[in-house]
Formats: structure tokens, C-alpha cells, sequence
């Protein structure tokens, strides 16, 4: 449903006024000491020169075994205009895999004792917030960390992907998201089933705004310094020089244009539900830290993966955290998809095997190129997994 409302209403959006929408991007240094002798390294970066030959703009690859270390390459361009190459250091949009860390942040106000899971929602906010849930009382903390309220998604409302397309260098407020959603009817019972819902963490972002004062630093507090990353950053990126371009292919016709400055825009205003970029091997030694107890306690953790079941009973969500079988393996993670970009990020726990890949194409919407990304990353993670 969300690909086929932005399909149709950015056809209408950029046909008439098409924008030059270009930024600078410079060359870049990753420091962290990589496995030059890598395994896979050859059979990885052939896999992603064939795609990018093919036309997919660029592509990052990070990986990360006890065996063998780190190791990451990348293919294509960071921006296509002036054919600066893709490189390793160059940031990636994380888009949903920021629900991961804002998860994060919420558990440690949890162990703070600043905020209670199974306590409303209305508890942490104002009226002039929850108001526009129906049925506030009703939706606890857990419940928006495990994506089990029923409360619909803002970013699937016609409403806002219409104002979002047609003014696409505007900024929105939480509550401007949240009027998406007043007074909408809960899609089902809360606590009945996982649905996601990208309202849920927008949520959790203004509770924690109202509990602690900023979640952009409490997520700052809460991972990116513990971990020192150096290289992520939640909102005000958008002057980094070593951003990618974003590009889209509008109409699936294989015709890229560049909506760098758009998805900048909206992706740093969006609160808790996204709004982060980083170096591939970044989003690497985040996962590895947060399961590698480096972030939360034990009882956090296991709060964390917790799983919830869909509507058909399989386990798909902790918090923050997907539950997901790929051919056969288990694996715990995220991904991400936005109109300019496209990543994921997951640990496969039997093969201690944790791998990102983002792209700087969107992946939104259906087409050939996101096929083409679909099939990459289906292939990539076949190779890994042998």
C-alpha cells in the first residue's frame, strides 16, 4: 500500500518542475583496520560490480566474523553527476534500522526508572499529543516498542504523503505527524499481534522528549557515545560532506533522477522512526555492541527479543528488533526503506555473521532497479551464508 501511494503521487510531484537537486560529496577515510585478506572479499565486490554495472547507482557492503574480522567494499558512485566513487567511509541512510537505536534509548530510561512498559502512554504525554490516539489509555510503552498497539501508520496516510510529495523540502513536527492519525480507529485490539507501524516510534521519540528533554541526545547518550561512533549521526547531517546522493527511478523506466535534497529534508525530520545515516561498518559495531551486551543489562536484553507473533502466530518483532528466517537461518535486525535509499542490517547468530548493505537508490516503491536491489542483497546473502 505505501509503495503504491508514493508511486502514483510522485509521478505528479516532480513531472511538471523538475528540480536540481545535486550536492557536494567528497572523498573519505574509514580507519577502522580492515581484513584485506577476507575470505569472500573478491566474490563479494564481483557481486556488487555486477549489479552496479546493471545501473544501480552505488552500493556498501560491511561485514563482520570472529573468524575473520572486519571487512567492507563498496561499488558505483556516491553521486552519479561528477562520478565520485562509492567508497567504504561514505554515509549510508539507515531509514527504519533507526528504530533500533531509538529502542535502545527508551530501555535505558526503562532501567533509569524514568519510564514503566507497561504503563499508557498517556502517562509520558500530553493531551495535546496522545489526544490524537484513539484510545490512548489503552496503549502502553511496550506496546509501541513491539509494534502491537493497532495505531495506524501517519506515513501510509494519503493526507500526508500528498503535502509530503507536493512540498518536498518541507519540514514536519511531531505533532504535525501525529494529526495524520487523530482520532483514526485503531486497526485492531491493542496487544492482539505485531503490525508495524511507523507512528509507533514516532511516539516513543516524543515520549522521550517529554521524560528525558531530547531523544536525539538521548540517543546520542545512549549509543552513539558508548560505542563511539564516530561516524552516525542522528539529524543535522545534512552539510556532511561525505553523504551520498539519492536518486529514484520515478516512473520504473530505468531513468534515474537525483532526490538528494528531498530525502535529506524529510529524513531529518522524521523523529525516532528514522533520521539517522552512518558509515556501513558503523551500523556493524552498533549491532555487534547492543548484542554483545554492550548497551543494555541481560534484563533488557531479553526484553528486547522478546518476539511477538504476526496475525498468522510466527515470531516477528522484539523491540526495535526483527525476528526473521532466511533460507532456513535465523537472524535478528532491521532494514530500511526510503524514497532515496535502502538498507539492512542483521546478525545471523549461527554463523556469527553480522553484514549491512545500503544503497543510495530508493527502494520505496516497486520497479526495476528495486528488484534489482532485492536480488543483490538475496545473492549477497546467499554467498555469506555458504
Amino acid at each position: 500500500m505505501k509503495s503504491l501511494l508514493f508511486g502514483a503521487l510522485l509521478a505528479g510531484l516532480l513531472a511538471c518542475d523538475p528540480h536540481d537537486l545535486t550536492t557536494p560529496t567528497v572523498s573519505c577515510t574509514e580507519t577502522t583496520p580492515l581484513n584485506t585478506t577476507y575470505s569472500k572479499a573478491q566474490q563479494i565486490q564481483n557481486l556488487l560490480d555486477g549489479f552496479t554495472a546493471q545501473g544501480v547507482p552505488g552500493v556498501a557492503v560491511a561485514v563482520y566474523t570472529p573468524k575473520e574480522g572486519y571487512w567492507a567494499g563498496a561499488s558505483g558512485f556516491a553521486r552519479l553527476e561528477d562520478k565520485t566513487a562509492l567508497q567504504i567511509c561514505h554515509l549510508q541512510y539507515s531509514q527504519s534500522v533507526a528504530k533500533s537505536y531509538m529502542a535502545v534509548g527508551i530501555l535505558k530510561l526503562v532501567e533509569a526508572g524514568k519510564i514503566e512498559l507497561d504503563k499508557p502512554i498517556t502517562t509520558y504525554l500530553p493531551t495535546s499529543l496522545s489526544d490524537n490516539v484513539t484510545d490512548a489509555g489503552t496503549i502502553t510503552v511496550r506496546m509501541l516498542l513491539n509494534h502491537t498497539s493497532g495505531i495506524p501508520s501517519y506515513s501510509l496516510d494519503t493526507d500526508y504523503v500528498s503535502v509530503l510529495l507536493q512540498n518536498p523540502l518541507r519540514s514536519f513536527t511531531g505533532a504535525a505527524y501525529l494529526s495524520y492519525i487523530r482520532k483514526a480507529p485503531l486497526l485492531f485490539k491493542p496487544g492482539s499481534y505485531f503490525q508495524y507501524s511507523d507512528t509507533n516510534y514516532l511516539l516513543l521519540a516524543l515520549i522521550a522528549n517529554q521524560v528525558h528533554g531530547d531523544h536525539a541526545r538521548l540517543i546520542q547518550e545512549s549509543v552513539l557515545t558508548p560505542l563511539n561512533l564516530r561516524q552516525t549521526f542522528y539529524h543535522h547531517f545534512q552539510d556532511n560532506p561525505n553523504l551520498v546522493n539519492s536518486y529514484f527511478d520515478r516512473f520504473g523506466d530505468g531513468k534515474l533522477e537525483n532526490v538528494s535534497q528531498m530525502q535529506q529534508v524529510n529524513v531529518n525530520s522524521l523523529m525516532g522512526d528514522d533520521g539517522l545515516v552512518a558509515a556501513p561498518l558503523d551500523y556493524i559495531k552498533f549491532l555487534q555492541g547492543l548484542l554483545g551486551g554492550k548497551l543494555l543489562s541481560d534484563k533488557s536484553m531479553s526484553t528486547m527479543m522478546t518476539w511477538v507473533k504476526n496475525k498468522d502466530g510466527e515470531p516477528s518483532y522484539g523491540m526495535g528488533l526483527y525476528h526473521v528466517q532466511y533460507d532456513g537461518q535465523l537472524a535478528y535486525g532491521h532494514g530500511g526503506a526510503g524514497l532515496g535509499a535502502g538498507c539492512a542490517l542483521y546478525y545471523f547468530p549461527e554463523k556469527q555473521l553480522y553484514v549491512f548493505m545500503g544503497t543510495n537508490i530508493g527502494t520505496l516503491t516497486d520497479g526495476p532497479y528495486v528488484r534489482k536491489v532485492g536480488e543483490m542483497k538475496d545473492q549477497l546473502l546467499d554467498l555469506l551464508l555458504q
